[in-house]
């Protein structure tokens, strides 16, 4: 049997001290006397492999998430971890071995989506802890695969209490009470270091006073209490905030040393680069210095790094093939949440002659992509697959209709220029299908956005004026219209008198091929909210408040600020379900599909909490024909005792 830890203390023990300071970079040298060549550990691959050329991309995370399936979400990983072991194999035989071209993979996001402001969200798997585990821990079996050596190595981040404001994020203390901190804070973290997670991620911000990447209680919970033995890293300078922002040390040299002898074992940035200068001035020894790089080569050698193996096979052929993009479709056509419908949809072709395509979202790239993104070999935007789905049997008209932000289209115009083409398109055609919505640029993380007004994050759940007028203009119309929102997190459309309205989230670049499907009825929408849609803030704690009383659906006290609920999504179709057995954690449902499409649906089970509402503790993706009936076994969270709800969505809190 591989003993990765006793070969990796074998090969650390015949480097020079300098050589093993090295190692801990996240840019790791090559040391050609030991034929060990260089390695750069930072590499992203959080819906498709990312940064390092084309890559079969996938809808972002929270887009997984609204799928509620975790067969589909092992599959998406385990493509990823194919593809990135197909181009490490031709990088690494050119010799190149860049940044974003390694094999450890700094996903999955499993912080808590707790406040629709904080501008990440969108890279999370939503607001439950239960929902969040699930999907984190399908994501890491699929990429680190069950053979001998795994396919890549995934990285749960950021650890922990981590969820903005994106602003504050390199200086704030995030102050936790030890049952927010398990219940919510840790809870996904300790299932996916238990199902064998190699990596963990440290977030910026303190946590009750330390910084996270040196925190002695969270390091303890990690290492003691759950027995991880994967290695740890920092977020990308996070260490430099110890002594720039945090200000509990005083400069680099003090900064490596806090994070090393706390157990952070390789950094994301400059500051290990003083770990040699560390040891010298008597602030961490040879033997922790030891112990951390031992870590990373017992990392690298379960990535067969270190030997021929069947993964050297893996050809580049598989980097965006056909049958990757096939489940690219699938999570975008499952991921789509149809929140509001009064009969208008599906669309019956032969009724309509003409449609119009209106809204700046229509033909972006942009609203498709999320953050953390590769580059796909090709993009059907919500216009082109509605096009492509019309043919030359119904008139599409087009306008942008506004930008995003921007109060014009055109600098030389006058504001809201493109708003009398949108309503002259509304006024041509049976039906209108408007595309609006956020996009990375406007939430996301702080430095990587163009909205420096919150770095990121959302000032309002409102959509940007220059929307708000475009809607009320088409809506003014009094044609029919359907909206269709691009958006990573809850957002109001404060005018709703669209007879239809689905989010597509951020859907991957077969976006509009899923959205064309679902608007003219090829198949019945079948994603679900991970995320409680609010009408306002107002009525939410403070951003900075990570006490999780009145946040998210498990805690939340005033349900007249919920405009959808966590776990809502309609169907073309009915369906109808009833508990049948429970034995143990099995819980047997039998689910009939009684309306007139066939429709996949997710079987969802709750049970009482002692927060006074209902907890998801059971999800199912199920598929009828229309009068099709049959049971299934779900497996819950639940313990003897515990008065269980099965349904399609959330009981109501009364009967909770």
């Amino acid at each position: 049997m591989n003993d990765f830890k006793a070969r990796a203390k074998e090969l650390v023990s015949q480097m020079t001290l300098e050589e093993k300071c090295s190692q801990l970079r996240f840019d790791s040298p090559a040391i050609e006397r030991l034929d060990i060549p260089a390695y750069n550990w930072w590499n992203e691959g959080l819906h498709g492999l990312a940064r390092a050329g084309t890559a079969t991309m996938f809808p972002q995370a929270i887009g997984i998430a609204a799928t509620f399936d975790t067969e589909l979400t092992e599959r998406i990983a385990e493509i990823i971890a194919i593809e990135a072991r197909a181009k490490y194999n031709a990088y690494s035989a050119h010799g190149d071995r860049d940044i974003y071209k390694g094999l450890t993979i700094w996903s999955p996001n499993i912080n808590i989506f707790r406040d629709p402001r904080w501008g990440r969200g969108h890279e999370t798997f939503g607001e439950d802890p239960y929902l969040t585990a699930l999907m984190g821990v399908a994501y890491v079996k699929g990429l680190q695969g069950d053979g001998e050596y795994m396919t890549a190595a995934a990285c749960a981040k950021h650890f922990a209490v981590h969820s903005g404001p994106e602003e504050l994020r390199h200086e704030f203390d995030a102050e936790v009470s030890d049952e927010d901190l398990y219940e919510t804070y840790l809870y996904a973290f300790e299932k996916l270091v238990k199902a064998g997670v190699q990596g963990v991620m440290g977030a910026y911000n303190r946590v009750n006073g330390e910084p996270a990447c040196a925190n002695t209680e969270l390091m303890r919970i990690l290492r003691e209490d759950w027995g991880f033995d994967g290695y740890f890293v920092s977020d990308c300078w996070a260490i430099q905030d110890f002594h720039m922002h945090h200000k509990v040390t005083s400069n680099f040299i003090e900064s490596a040393a806090l994070a090393l002898t706390k157990g952070c074992d390789v950094n994301c940035g400059c500051s290990y680069a003083y770990i040699l200068q560390a040891y010298n001035e008597g602030l961490v020894t040879e033997a922790e210095i030891d112990c951390s790089v031992e870590k990373l080569f017992e990392t690298r050698i379960k990535l067969g790094l270190f030997d021929n193996t069947y993964l050297d096979n893996i050809p580049y052929d598989v980097v965006d093939c056909a049958e990757h993009n096939a489940v690219s479709l699938e999570a975008a056509e499952k991921s789509m949440v149809l929140l509001k419908n009064d009969g208008i949809l599906p669309l019956d072709k032969s009724s309509v002659k003409s449609i119009a395509v209106i809204g700046c979202s229509a033909d972006s790239t942009d609203s498709l992509k999320g953050n953390y993104y590769g580059t796909a070999s090709g993009y059907t935007t919500f216009l082109q697959g509605i096009k492509d789905a019309c043919g030359e049997e119904i008139r599409v008209h087009y306008s942008e209709g506004c930008d995003f932000t921007k109060d014009r289209s055109e600098c030389l115009a006058q504001p809201y220029d493109r708003i009398s083409e949108a309503i002259i398109c509304a006024e041509q055609s049976d039906v209108t299908i408007l595309c609006v919505g956020l996009n990375e640029h406007i939430e996301g993380e702080e430095g990587d956005t163009g909205n420096e007004y919150a770095s990121g994050d959302k000032a309002s759940l409102l959509l940007p004026e220059s929307q708000r007028k475009l809607i009320k203009a088409v809506l003014d119309t009094g044609k029919p219209v359907i909206v269709v929102l691009s958006a990573g997190s809850s957002v109001t459309i404060d005018d709703d008198r669209e007879n239809a309205l689905i989010c597509a989230w951020y859907a991957g670049p077969h976006g509009g091929t899923a959205l064309a499907e679902i608007i003219f009825g090829e198949i019945s929408p079948s994603g679900k909210l991970p995320v409680t849609f609010y009408k306002d803030t107002d009525k939410l704690p403070e951003f900075t408040d990570y006490s999780m009383k009145n946040r998210t659906y498990r805690y939340i006290e005033n349900n007249d600020n919920v405009l959808y609920p966590f776990g809502y999504g309609l169907t073309y179709s009915e369906f109808e379900c009833r508990i049948v057995s429970v034995n143990g954690d099995t819980v047997t449902v039998e689910a009939e599909n009684v309306g007139n499409y066939d429709s996949g649906e997710v079987i969802q089970l709750y049970k009482d909490a002692k927060t006074g509402n209902p907890q998801l503790c059971g999800i199912k993706r199920i598929y009828l024909m229309k009068g099709e009936k049959a049971q299934f076994e779900v497996t819950a969270d639940i313990a003897e005792g515990d008065k269980l709800y099965c349904g399609f969505g959330q009981p109501e809190k009364e009967n909770s």
